[in-house]
């Protein structure tokens, strides 16, 4: 059964490469979004929003961290100013995955699906595109249930020709790094043909294909730069454009600062220099 999220911060939505992936049903675009928060720094999401809304994507994608968070006192008064900050933009569904900075405790997570308008972990069709969103934000490994639903999911979309997973954390990450194809998720990414799996947390633009799946963790919305801060390590504020056209999906990285490069151009240790 296909089902739809039409999902947004307080209802302001209504309803964020390489070629990976089998023909979709027509051409699709949207954009990934990484953290806003941690340590946020005053007007880049606004800026990000203005720049990425220009594109008229069909909705964004949020991997998390939309609040700072982590006070249950405080919780609230910060996703009233989320929802201030994408107040212009509400034609755009948005739909938003939970992030440590966003779920903590009992009365954040009631605070997530208020604001967010779904539960912890869900899915939706965009396009021909399938997304499978997966709560990681209280754990860095993959809780066993995530793991059960996803399968779940991907079983009952499994005619779907394009197949995104998506969670804040990248419990991946060390999977990816070292070439590992053991990995649960990345088992169940290769049963069901899940060509990409989208994360965030880290503030940083790191890239690996393994065995035809794109693992992509996104660059900083908004939170503090870490480590050496340098574009070419992966250390930048910016967005990622989504097309996914014919018989390809295609990633574009786009920097505030105007830099502009497809994802094929990173990889785990950065931009690659040709």
């Amino acid at each position: 059964m296909r089902r739809r999220a039409l999902a947004g911060l307080g209802g302001l939505a209504l309803a964020a490469c390489l070629a990976v992936c089998a023909p979709p049903a027509g051409n699709l675009h949207f954009v990934l979004l990484g953290d806003r928060t941690g340590d946020a720094r005053p007007g880049v999401y606004e800026r990000i929003w203005r720049e990425s809304a220009a594109t008229q994507p069909a909705f964004v994608l949020s991997v998390g961290d939309t609040i700072e968070g982590l006070n249950d006192a405080t919780a609230e008064a910060q996703w009233r100013e989320a929802r201030r900050i994408v107040e212009p933009y509400r034609r755009i569904p948005l739909y938003l995955v939970p992030g440590n900075h966003d779920v903590w405790s009992e009365a954040s997570e009631r605070l997530f699906r208020q604001y967010a308008e779904r539960p912890l972990h869900y899915s939706f069709d965009s396009g021909g595109a399938h997304f499978s969103v997966l709560d990681n934000s209280r754990s860095d490994q993959w809780p066993a249930a995530e793991l059960a639903w996803l399968e779940a999911d991907l079983r009952e979309h499994a005619a779907a020709p394009v197949k995104f997973v998506v969670s804040h954390r990248p419990s991946w990450l060390l999977d990816a790094a070292l070439g590992s194809t053991s990995g649960p998720l990345h088992r169940l990414a290769k049963r069901y043909a899940v060509c990409c799996v989208v994360a965030g947390h880290v503030h940083q633009l790191i890239h690996a294909e393994l065995e035809g799946v794109t693992y992509l963790a996104l660059p900083s919305a908004g939170g503090h730069l870490r480590l050496s801060g340098k574009y070419e390590d992966g250390w930048f504020f910016g967005w990622t454009g989504v097309e996914v056209r014919g018989g390809e999906v295609v990633f574009q990285v786009q920097a505030l600062d105007g830099a502009t490069t497809p994802l094929s151009a990173w990889g785990r240790a950065g931009l690659i220099q040709k």
